[in-house]
């Protein structure tokens, strides 16, 4: 059963909603969180009443879309050029939110959901998801295996959703009956849409299938209609992770099984047969396979009909992979597009007083710095040296400096961290979410106490077990690996603290001093 809401909470929700809605709101969404002490009372009393009575009112099922180019510079004739925004009411809106929150609270004390789907969900990135999977491949290499990865993408998936099956995967699979089911069937049936361009707007038609594109409760009944995909995995002994509706499988092949993928194989085929059932398909266009050796020699491996897919560079969620995982493409178009952008930020510089520039340079270049940095971990050394000249040259911008000064004191001056310190700080920083509640499960379980055998000193230090591992530039720069050793240098004041924020700067202190000495 959905409770009631307070009108204190429904004002919660409104103020922390972004004032986004549809061309069809009567009232616009900044008046509405304007006036909303006025008749916030009133607003309340209809969520309540959908809440208590399964019905959805129909002005909020009413979606008007928008088609947007992808990409500046396409051919506008060609319509697979254009992306569709679908905008709903922004009343609707703050009503998903609002069973959007009680949904989650059952979800989780019922530990539901999925533990490897990091999308659409708090505490989880595309960054934690790649973490844990490298992780995964970091480790099978370092033991001497080879690992197949295989990346799949599904066609349209939000949109060929059935709702027959969606109601009935709520029933059985999440537990959702009663007024809260009949809430559902309300919010997903009766649904319309109609196109607006310009100031020009199309008849309005039925949307038949599909999760609301759009919507607050769409990526999470997604997610739940996904569920029963983890558990044909699971049978197969097949590793996996997902995001959103982009789906990685990995195997370790072991040369005394001469990499047999017949598992994989199999697995694949019966996730196809559900697909099918269930109204879903693979892109095939984007389906990627990539092969990591475990002995530096590329095994001799059968992938049967996956051989079409094989690619010697993958685009992991905007991470691209090599087959010897040194990232070094990855590095090499992190930093063109780097300066690429610096170049742009050089020619509006004369416009932009010093902190607002320094803003953008943190938006615009800092950002590709940090996607991700947490897998450069062990990377070589002349990656980070090409890294930190885009550090550098972004310094020597904000700060009007020649090429050939010395650069080290401009950044301890900005109060800027080198490139591996910042990689340094990544790990540190998800090792004490970890230990602390605040990151995946699935990192979470990496990371052991250290527990001597015997009563030390060490034994109250806060350390963390260190696995033991055979390659130092493969098995150390996994995540179970490397967090637990960068942890263990760390102060023991700092590895006591419980405050995220107090942890961040003690870190950034403690790093601070280790590249400039003061």
């Amino acid at each position: 059963m959905f409770e009631p809401v307070t009108l204190s909470f429904v004002e919660e929700i409104v103020g922390h909603l972004k004032p986004s809605g549809s061309p069809a709101d009567i009232v616009p969404p900044r008046l509405f969180k304007e006036i909303f002490p006025t008749i916030g009372p009133s607003f309340t009393a209809v969520i309540n009443s959908s809440l208590s009575s399964g019905v959805v009112p129909a002005q909020f099922k009413h979606a008007v879309v928008q088609p947007l180019l992808k990409k500046p510079g396409l051919d506008p004739t060609a319509l697979s050029n254009f992306r569709p925004i679908s905008k709903l009411s922004f009343l609707s809106k703050v009503l998903e939110k609002i069973v959007h929150c009680q949904l989650m609270d059952y979800i989780n004390g019922q530990n539901i959901i999925e533990i490897f789907q990091s999308g659409f969900k708090t505490l989880h990135s595309t960054e934690s998801a790649l973490l844990r999977v490298f992780n995964d491949i970091f480790l099978a290499t370092d033991s001497g295996h080879s690992v197949v990865l295989v990346l799949l993408d599904l066609t349209a998936a939000f949109d060929t959703v059935d709702h027959d099956i969606l109601i009935a995967r709520l029933e059985q699979w999440v537990g959702v009956s009663g007024t809260a089911l009949k809430w559902f069937r309300s919010y997903l049936t009766q649904r319309s849409f109609c196109v607006s361009l310009a100031e020009h707007v199309s008849s309005t038609v039925p949307l038949l299938h599909g999760v609301p594109q759009g919507s607050v409760l769409g990526p999470l009944l997604f997610s739940l209609y996904l569920l029963p995909l983890g558990s044909i995995l699971r049978k197969h002994g097949i590793s996996f992770h997902c995001y959103a509706d982009d789906s990685q499988i990995y195997i370790p092949l072991r040369k005394a099984e001469a990499y047999s993928i017949k598992p994989l194989l199999d697995c694949l085929q019966d996730i196809k047969a559900w697909m099918s059932l269930n109204f879903l398909n693979f892109n095939e266009k984007k389906t990627e396979v990539m092969v990591f050796s475990g002995s530096g020699v590329s095994p001799l491996v059968d992938l049967g009909y996956l051989e079409q897919f094989r690619r010697p560079i993958l685009n992991n969620l905007g991470v691209k992979v090599d087959t010897d995982l040194k990232f070094d493409t990855q590095v090499k178009a992190v930093v063109k597009s780097s300066f690429f952008q610096l170049r742009q930020l050089a020619k509006i510089k004369p416009m932009l007083q010093r902190q607002h520039l320094e803003i953008v340079i943190h938006a615009f270049v800092t950002t590709r710095l940090d996607y991700c940095n947490a897998l450069y971990m062990g990377i070589s050394e002349a990656s980070i040296a090409r890294l930190q000249l885009v550090q550098n040259a972004a310094a020597r911008l904000l700060t009007n400096t020649r090429k050939y000064d010395h650069i080290t004191p401009i950044l301890a001056s900005l109060h800027w961290l080198p490139v591996r310190f910042r990689i340094h700080f990544k790990i540190l920083l998800f090792a004490f979410k970890a230990l602390n509640g605040l990151a995946p499960p699935y990192l979470s379980e990496l990371l052991i106490p250290y527990t001597p055998s015997r009563s030390l000193r060490s034994a109250d230090q806060l350390f963390l077990a260190t696995p033991r591992t055979r390659l130092k530039h493969r098995g150390e720069r996994a995540f179970a690996v490397a967090a637990p050793k960068l942890w263990n240098t760390l102060p023991l004041h700092i590895r006591q603290t419980t405050s995220l924020c107090l942890f961040k700067t003690l870190v950034k202190t403690h790093l601070f001093y280790l590249a400039f000495g003061h």
